[in-house]
């Protein structure tokens, strides 16, 4: 029975040591070995080997880890109260100083994020923090670094979830954006009817300009009409001028005839409803004229005999 219990006992420490001596880090973790609680080494995933009873092994998470804060007041610059909170991403690169140099880096960097968002929104108005997150979240991951890397935690970035202000300036916000979206519809509204008159006015305009062109081609067509008229008009009289004086030359009429002639023009003269009589300057001509025809009447009773 005795020996019985002894092998219990040994199979016991066996089992106990194998299990202090082997084990097995999983993808993305690594151990930090400490011997006789000092620090000794870094082991990568997968099998590893510790001294039993000499060695202990703490596992630390090097995967990126977010991590949402809870929602926490800020006062901005103005003296507005704003409820705030962000979510970290945070990442272990070295794990001994994640280890050694902070009692317990999670915790600390939490605290660190609140005391930066105060900061950083201490330091703007309500306005601004409202419309420059990436302004914010750059701002905070650069203040978080300059004391996370001495922790050998790295951020990856930030980002704010929520900024809630007063719902008394929620609702002041309110009515400043509906009185803007009035504001913006009565400017479009103004500018339609200003384009409206425009382009009315720009088609009277262009139906003035179109109605003045068409009556200036109209004249300087009927002018051209006239002129044309005109220039054959003159034109067929000289023709007409041309062709008497062609045939009065050609027919080598006699004293006598042009007399004949020039007394049935002055009676066709006198024959119209004019009232104004023409008497020619020329008296030693009529006066040819009458004794020409005076001399051919003479001789008409004498040929008729």
């Amino acid at each position: 029975m005795g020996g019985t219990l002894v092998v219990l006992i040994v199979l016991a420490l066996v089992v106990v040591g194998v299990a202090r001596t082997v084990r097995v880090i999983q993808q993305g973790l690594v151990g930090v070995v400490k011997r006789l609680g000092e620090f000794h080494s870094v082991r990568s995933p997968g099998l590893t080997f510790l001294v039993p009873f000499v060695d202990t092994l703490e596992v630390v998470d090097m995967r990126e880890t977010p991590r949402t804060g809870d929602r926490q007041d800020v006062i901005t610059k103005d003296n507005v109260s704003v409820a705030v909170n962000a979510t970290i991403f945070s990442q272990v690169v070295d794990p001994k100083p994640a280890l050694f140099s902070v009692s317990n880096y999670m915790v600390a960097v939490d605290q660190l994020s609140r005391t930066t968002l105060r900061a950083v929104f201490g330091a703007m108005s309500l306005d601004d923090a409202l419309s420059q997150r990436e302004q914010i979240n750059a701002q905070l991951q650069t203040q978080m670094e300059s004391v996370t890397d001495k922790w050998g935690i790295r951020i990856n970035r930030i980002e704010i979830v929520d900024i809630v202000p007063p719902q008394q300036i929620l609702n002041a916000m309110a009515l400043q954006k509906q009185a803007d979206q009035e504001k913006r519809a009565a400017i479009l509204q103004s500018e339609g009817a200003q384009q409206s008159a425009i382009n009315v006015a720009e088609g009277q305009k262009q139906a003035t300009i179109k109605q003045a062109e068409g009556e200036r081609q109209s004249q300087i067509l009927r002018a051209e009409g006239q002129r044309q008229a005109a220039i054959l008009e003159a034109e067929g009289r000289a023709q007409a001028v041309n062709n008497v004086y062609s045939a009065i030359t050609s027919a080598n009429p006699s004293p006598t005839l042009l007399a004949v002639l020039q007394l049935d023009t002055l009676a066709k003269f006198a024959q119209s409803d004019n009232a104004l009589i023409v008497v020619p300057a020329e008296s030693s001509a009529l006066l040819g004229a009458a004794q020409a025809i005076r001399s051919v009447m003479s001789q008409v009773p004498e040929a008729g005999s």
